[in-house]
C-alpha cells in the first residue's frame, strides 16, 4: 500500500503513482501606509494541496476501472482521510481534479497506457457536512472482506 484515500488504496494493482506534489501556502493581509513599506497580517493557513501522477499499464497494473472509483468518490463532494503506507496521516482531502490522457491503443480502442494527474485539496476538519461516511453497504462489504 503506497496511500489510502478513504477506502481507495493506491497501490500497484489499482493506481500507482510516480510522483507526489505536496503545496500549502498561507495568507497574509498587506495594509499600505504612507511613505513606508506595506504593513502585513498574517491571516491563517491556506490551501493544502496533494498533487498525484501516475501511470496506469492496464495489461499490469490497474485499470480504467480505478480512476472511475475516484472519479466516483469525487462526484460525492465529500472529503475523506488521506493515510500514507508510512503511517502519515495528511488530513481531511477531498478530489479537486482529475486528469487523465490515453495512448498506445489495443484494436478495440482500449488503451494500454493511461496517464493520471489527481489534486487533492484538504478540507476544513470542523466542516462535518463535507466528511466522508461510509454507507452501511460498503461497511458490510469491507467487514465482509476482513472476515
Amino acid at each position: 500500500m503506497m496511500m489510502s484515500y478513504g477506502m481507495f488504496v493506491f497501490g500497484l494493482s489499482t493506481a500507482a503513482y510516480q510522483e507526489l506534489q505536496r503545496q500549502t501556502t498561507w495568507r497574509h493581509a498587506s495594509q499600505s501606509r504612507v511613505n513606508a513599506r506595506p504593513t502585513h497580517q498574517f491571516l491563517g493557513p491556506g490551501d493544502d494541496t496533494i498533487r498525484l501522477t501516475g501511470q496506469l499499464l492496464p495489461m499490469f497494473t490497474g485499470g480504467q476501472q480505478n480512476l472511475d472509483m475516484l472519479r466516483a468518490l469525487a462526484d460525492q463532494g465529500k472529503a475523506w482521510p488521506l493515510i500514507e503506507g508510512t503511517g502519515t496521516y495528511y488530513g481531511m482531502f477531498a478530489i479537486t481534479d482529475l486528469q487523465e490522457r490515453k495512448s498506445e491503443f489495443f484494436r478495440d480502442g482500449a488503451a494500454k497506457q493511461i496517464d493520471f494527474d489527481l489534486k487533492l485539496t484538504r478540507i476544513d476538519e470542523g466542516r462535518t457536512e463535507l466528511l466522508g461516511v461510509l454507507e452501511s453497504s460498503a461497511l458490510r462489504a469491507l467487514t465482509g472482506a476482513l472476515a
